[in-house]
Protein backbone atom coordinates (compact mmCIF):
# COMPACT_ATOMS: atom_id res chain seq x y z
CA UNK A 1 0.00 0.00 0.00
CA UNK A 2 1.20 3.86 -0.76
CA UNK A 3 1.06 6.53 0.95
CA UNK A 4 1.39 10.22 0.57
CA UNK A 5 2.33 12.42 3.45
CA UNK A 6 1.84 16.59 2.76
CA UNK A 7 2.54 19.94 4.11
CA UNK A 8 0.98 22.53 4.82
CA UNK A 9 0.83 25.10 1.61
CA UNK A 10 2.74 28.22 2.65
CA UNK A 11 0.17 30.69 0.43
CA UNK A 12 -2.22 30.37 3.23
CA UNK A 13 0.00 32.34 5.98
CA UNK A 14 1.71 34.78 2.87
CA UNK A 15 -0.17 37.36 4.53
CA UNK A 16 1.76 37.10 8.01
CA UNK A 17 5.14 37.14 6.21
CA UNK A 18 7.67 40.23 6.74
CA UNK A 19 4.56 41.63 9.21
CA UNK A 20 6.21 43.74 12.56
CA UNK A 21 5.98 41.79 15.65
CA UNK A 22 2.91 44.49 16.81
CA UNK A 23 0.85 43.36 13.42
CA UNK A 24 1.88 39.99 14.05
CA UNK A 25 0.48 39.41 17.84
CA UNK A 26 -2.75 41.24 16.67
CA UNK A 27 -3.12 38.15 14.08
CA UNK A 28 -2.82 35.96 16.90
CA UNK A 29 1.32 35.03 16.13
CA UNK A 30 4.57 35.30 17.19
CA UNK A 31 8.34 35.60 15.26
CA UNK A 32 10.45 33.75 16.79
CA UNK A 33 14.41 33.00 15.92
CA UNK A 34 15.37 29.71 15.88
CA UNK A 35 18.00 29.04 17.74
CA UNK A 36 18.14 25.48 18.39
CA UNK A 37 18.09 22.22 15.84
CA UNK A 38 16.14 19.82 15.79
CA UNK A 39 13.14 22.09 17.74
CA UNK A 40 11.00 24.40 15.38
CA UNK A 41 9.36 21.66 12.99
CA UNK A 42 7.86 23.78 10.19
CA UNK A 43 4.84 22.41 8.59
CA UNK A 44 5.30 23.66 5.24
CA UNK A 45 8.07 21.64 4.44
CA UNK A 46 7.98 18.99 6.89
CA UNK A 47 11.68 19.72 8.20
CA UNK A 48 13.15 21.07 10.86
CA UNK A 49 14.09 24.82 10.52
CA UNK A 50 17.77 25.83 10.45
CA UNK A 51 19.29 27.92 13.22
CA UNK A 52 18.93 31.42 12.57
CA UNK A 53 16.27 31.34 10.33
CA UNK A 54 12.53 32.53 11.57
CA UNK A 55 9.64 30.34 12.54
CA UNK A 56 5.97 31.93 13.44
CA UNK A 57 4.38 30.08 15.52
CA UNK A 58 0.61 30.27 15.23
CA UNK A 59 -2.33 28.46 15.50
CA UNK A 60 -3.78 26.38 12.80
CA UNK A 61 -7.36 24.55 12.10
CA UNK A 62 -6.02 21.31 10.67
CA UNK A 63 -9.14 19.66 10.87
CA UNK A 64 -12.52 22.20 9.92
CA UNK A 65 -15.05 19.95 9.95
CA UNK A 66 -18.68 19.97 11.46
CA UNK A 67 -17.63 16.95 13.63
CA UNK A 68 -16.50 16.56 16.99
CA UNK A 69 -13.06 16.08 15.93
CA UNK A 70 -12.97 19.80 14.79
CA UNK A 71 -9.49 20.61 15.77
CA UNK A 72 -6.63 23.65 16.21
CA UNK A 73 -3.71 24.11 18.08
CA UNK A 74 -0.27 25.73 17.64
CA UNK A 75 2.00 25.22 14.89
CA UNK A 76 5.58 26.51 13.66
CA UNK A 77 5.78 27.41 10.09
CA UNK A 78 9.08 28.40 8.36
CA UNK A 79 8.62 32.37 7.83
CA UNK A 80 8.69 32.63 3.75
CA UNK A 81 8.50 29.58 2.54
CA UNK A 82 5.69 28.34 0.14
CA UNK A 83 5.48 25.33 -1.32
CA UNK A 84 4.23 22.29 0.59
CA UNK A 85 6.34 19.27 1.24
CA UNK A 86 4.86 15.99 -0.70
CA UNK A 87 6.41 12.72 0.62
CA UNK A 88 5.42 9.44 -1.64
CA UNK A 89 6.22 6.18 1.03
CA UNK A 90 8.72 7.45 2.79
CA UNK A 91 8.71 10.32 6.14
CA UNK A 92 9.35 13.36 6.20
CA UNK A 93 12.43 14.35 8.57
CA UNK A 94 9.74 16.01 11.22
CA UNK A 95 8.54 12.90 11.44
CA UNK A 96 11.53 10.48 12.07
CA UNK A 97 12.62 12.54 15.15
CA UNK A 98 9.28 12.22 17.48
CA UNK A 99 7.13 9.83 19.17
CA UNK A 100 3.59 10.00 16.99
CA UNK A 101 -0.09 9.91 17.29
CA UNK A 102 -1.34 8.92 13.95
CA UNK A 103 -5.49 9.60 14.03
CA UNK A 104 -7.24 7.79 11.09
CA UNK A 105 -10.48 9.12 10.29
CA UNK A 106 -13.25 8.17 8.06
CA UNK A 107 -14.83 10.16 5.19
CA UNK A 108 -17.05 11.69 7.74
CA UNK A 109 -14.10 13.18 9.76
CA UNK A 110 -15.01 10.62 12.27
CA UNK A 111 -11.97 8.86 14.20
CA UNK A 112 -12.01 5.48 13.38
CA UNK A 113 -8.66 4.46 14.67
CA UNK A 114 -5.03 6.06 16.64
CA UNK A 115 -2.12 5.32 17.08
CA UNK A 116 0.75 5.66 18.74
CA UNK A 117 4.31 5.59 17.18
CA UNK A 118 7.94 5.67 18.67
CA UNK A 119 10.82 6.33 16.43
CA UNK A 120 11.25 4.13 14.04
CA UNK A 121 7.28 2.95 13.97
CA UNK A 122 5.66 5.26 11.72
CA UNK A 123 5.49 3.87 8.79
CA UNK A 124 4.38 0.34 9.86
CA UNK A 125 1.31 2.37 12.19
CA UNK A 126 0.53 4.43 9.04
CA UNK A 127 -0.05 1.21 6.71
CA UNK A 128 -1.81 -0.37 9.70
CA UNK A 129 -4.01 2.69 9.90
CA UNK A 130 -4.74 2.34 6.08
CA UNK A 131 -5.05 -1.19 6.18
CA UNK A 132 -8.83 -0.78 7.62
CA UNK A 133 -11.03 0.47 4.43
CA UNK A 134 -12.80 3.01 6.61
CA UNK A 135 -9.57 5.09 6.97
CA UNK A 136 -9.77 7.62 4.81
CA UNK A 137 -6.84 9.67 6.50
CA UNK A 138 -4.70 9.95 8.98
CA UNK A 139 -3.46 13.12 10.67
CA UNK A 140 -0.56 12.83 12.26
CA UNK A 141 0.58 14.65 15.44
CA UNK A 142 3.47 15.12 17.62
CA UNK A 143 2.67 12.83 20.93
CA UNK A 144 4.16 15.23 23.22
CA UNK A 145 3.25 18.63 22.79
CA UNK A 146 -0.33 17.72 20.93
CA UNK A 147 0.54 19.72 18.05
CA UNK A 148 -0.55 18.68 14.57
CA UNK A 149 2.18 17.58 12.17
CA UNK A 150 0.80 16.39 8.63
CA UNK A 151 -1.60 14.96 6.83
CA UNK A 152 -1.65 11.16 5.15
CA UNK A 153 -3.50 10.24 2.81
CA UNK A 154 -3.54 6.76 0.04
CA UNK A 155 -1.19 7.51 -2.82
Amino acid sequence: MSFIITGLSGHQFSHLYGLNSDDLIAQGALRVSVDQYPGFPDRITLRDIPVGENALLLNHQYLDTQSPYKGAHAIFIWEGRFDAGRYSNILPEVMERRILSLRGFDSQDMLIDARLAQRGEATAQILSLLSNDKVEFILAHNAKQGCFSCRIERD
